[in-house]
């Protein structure tokens, strides 16, 4: 229910009709992954947007480091190019033909960004991050938005 509400919400932002709801369906995860936590966050100022966020683990990877490495070789395999985050830690990725802006990172890295307010995220990913550091978890921060096109 939680997830319907939140396609139907991104449904309603960007550019009008011409615009596709994004969620949890268009986010490639490495095998043996879990979803730890999930938010939607939309900003309906001048240039209005929604996007998905994640927190995703991993038992089966060694480290947050190795869990990321899975998610860029994955994304490299379905030919999805590659940018500069917000910050020296993220890695953006543009799906094929660019409708898609996927920005990732080990998740002490992007709860450092947090409290440097260099990025915002929800208070749900900020928690669920720092959840998954004082579990010694293996964890990845997503951020899924529609891209430039």
């Amino acid at each position: 229910m939680l997830l319907a509400a939140g396609c139907l919400a991104l449904a309603g932002c960007g550019n009008g009709s011409r615009a596709r709801a994004v969620g949890l369906k268009d986010i490639p995860l490495p095998a043996g992954t879990t979803i730890a936590a999930r938010a939607l966050s939309c900003d309906r100022g001048a240039n209005a947007y929604c996007s998905v966020q994640l927190v995703v683990t991993g038992s089966r990877y060694g480290s947050s480091a190795a869990l990321e490495g899975a998610e860029q070789r994955l994304l490299e395999s379905l030919k999805w190019g590659f940018s500069n985050g917000q910050t020296g830690h993220e890695l953006a990725a543009l799906s094929p033909g660019n409708e898609l802006r996927l920005t990732f990172a080990p998740a002490y890295e992007d709860l450092l960004a947090i409290d440097f307010g260099w990025i915002q995220r929800t208070a749900a990913i900020s928690h669920a991050l720092s959840g998954a550091i004082f579990d010694r978890a293996s964890a990845i921060s997503i951020l899924l938005e529609r891209g430039p096109s």
